[in-house]
């Protein structure tokens, strides 16, 4: 991922599951200045995470790319 960057997703929706196409990514809460740190997470050989700091459910999908999101607006862009 180091060419393209890390995946960004937040919450603005307030829905309680994200699918998403990254293992990998950066999860922000909600856009500023509702966001909270914006901590990077892992889901490692699993296929979904809690955020510890919006308890947002992450949960992969091959289907999508690495920086595609099921909401679609749930991708964060700088």
């Amino acid at each position: 991922m180091a060419s393209t960057g890390t995946p960004k997703f937040h919450n603005d929706m307030g829905v309680s599951v994200i699918e998403i196409g990254a293992h990998e990514f950066q999860c922000t809460g909600a856009s500023a200045p509702f966001d909270h740190p914006h901590v990077f997470l892992d889901m490692g050989d699993e296929s979904e995470i809690v955020c510890p700091y919006c308890s947002t459910l992450f949960r992969h999908s091959s289907a999508l790319k690495a920086g595609e999101a099921i909401p679609p607006e749930a991708v964060f862009h700088d």
